[in-house]
């Protein structure tokens, strides 16, 4: 049955219109709606107070940035039927669809080296056969397997509508001016070459400043140090519980949870194996922020003490630094470490976490941003940008970061 159209209020956007069929069919199923319950930006929110904005919230977002870049090309003479904008607008609409909980703080701590987009692809499929395979083509440009390269640019390159929304976004709620960028105008100098997304050239500064925001962010807000450190307790929380459970300790917590505990779990079990993936579609936030409040209180000193310092966000000193400490000085600080509590040589990476933070903000030779100049002559952003900035935005750049209890010293 056909829904009728909605609207919703965004606070970025303001009023954003909800196609009525299947986009909206898809909005509603109980798999989309999960994305309510997980978090955008982690733990961020431990340093950003207003950092509580969920994927449910991103992904509408971005869709609603593909309706006019799909409107702008169209206007351009660019030719997208009404099935392929739908379908890539679905493609949007679904790829963080496999997030788990915490987004990327726990990528690969739930289920153990299985991306996200791995997982965004198996709910696809799975709603795919649910909707009688009008997700096919939509999961054709998710996977770059359609003829027209554009549409999945649109979904997944260096400037995509996923980017777009989530550096203006993740801006707005945690109160960091510096991640604002001129989405509309980008949008608006979009335009496609011999099948390729391109920017006009009038258009480039507003990409420098897109990348300059985008590396802003990640040093103040996605690698800011306290997240970093919180991310990572949490991360060894998980790694805790599970060697406890296979070890036959009983821990409480959700049904679904305690199934990604109990094992590893391979891409096979979540495809063939029916309870494993609905055990994934039931878990969220909630199951971690449950777990931790009983766990806090478990016999267990090494997971009752991480798990407070969650919940009472009473987290590590954490240090970053631009190399690596001396193996001297880490062998020193393991020793204080293993007297001062009493622990193990196999247990005192549960209270000394190192390790490395990477940042690119533009990848060369990965889906480059093409700009397009009036004589049709295209050339990359790196040859077109200002070389001072383009310089700092390629640099790779690295740190290392130390997380210790705070009576300790480095």
């Amino acid at each position: 049955m056909k829904k009728s159209s909605k609207i919703i209020n965004d606070p970025l956007y303001g009023f954003i219109s909800l196609k009525g069929g299947i986009i909206l069919n898809l909005i509603e199923h109980p798999y989309f709606q999960r994305l309510r319950r997980i978090s955008q930006l982690g733990l961020t929110n431990m340093v950003y107070p207003g950092a509580n904005h969920t994927r449910f919230h991103h992904a509408l977002g971005a869709m609603h940035l593909m309706h006019k870049a799909i409107q702008v090309l169209r206007f351009k003479g660019i030719e997208i039927s009404v099935e392929e904008a739908d379908a890539t607008k679905i493609a949007i609409l679904l790829h963080d669809i496999g997030h788990g909980p915490f987004s990327h703080a726990l990528e690969n701590s739930i289920a153990e080296n299985i991306s996200h987009e791995e997982l965004s692809l198996i709910f696809m499929e799975k709603l795919n056969l649910e909707f009688e395979g009008k997700l096919s083509l939509a999961i054709s440009i998710f996977k770059n397997k359609y003829s027209k390269a554009f549409l999945h640019q649109l979904v997944s390159s260096q400037l995509d509508m996923d980017r777009l929304d989530y550096l203006n976004r993740d801006s707005f709620y945690s109160g960091v001016q510096e991640g604002i960028i001129g989405a509309e105008r980008i949008i608006n100098m979009l335009n496609v070459y011999k099948g390729n997304l391109v920017v006009e050239s009038k258009g480039i500064y507003s990409v420098e400043k897109f990348l300059i925001a985008r590396r802003l962010m990640y040093w103040q807000v996605y690698f800011h140090k306290t997240v970093v450190c919180a991310e990572q307790i949490l991360i060894k929380i998980l790694q805790r519980a599970k060697e406890l459970t296979r070890s036959d300790i009983d821990l409480t917590c959700s049904s679904s949870l305690k199934i990604f505990l109990n094992k590893k779990i391979s891409t096979s079990d979540l495809t063939d194996n029916t309870e494993t993936f609905t055990a994934f579609t039931n878990l969220d936030d909630y199951d971690i922020y449950s777990a931790l409040k009983e766990w806090q209180y478990h016999s267990d000193r090494i997971l009752s003490t991480l798990s407070k310092s969650i919940v009472n966000r009473n987290l590590f000193k954490v240090k970053l630094e631009d190399a690596p400490l001396a193996i001297s000085k880490l062998s020193e600080i393991k020793k204080n470490i293993s007297e001062k509590y009493a622990l193990g040589e196999e247990e005192i990476d549960y209270f000394f976490i190192s390790g490395e933070i990477t940042n690119s903000t533009y990848k060369l030779n990965d889906s480059d941003i093409n700009i397009i100049y009036k004589d049709n002559r295209v050339a990359d952003l790196i040859s077109s940008a200002d070389k001072s900035t383009i310089s700092v935005l390629t640099k790779n750049v690295k740190k290392y970061f130390y997380c210790l209890p705070k009576d300790l010293f480095i």
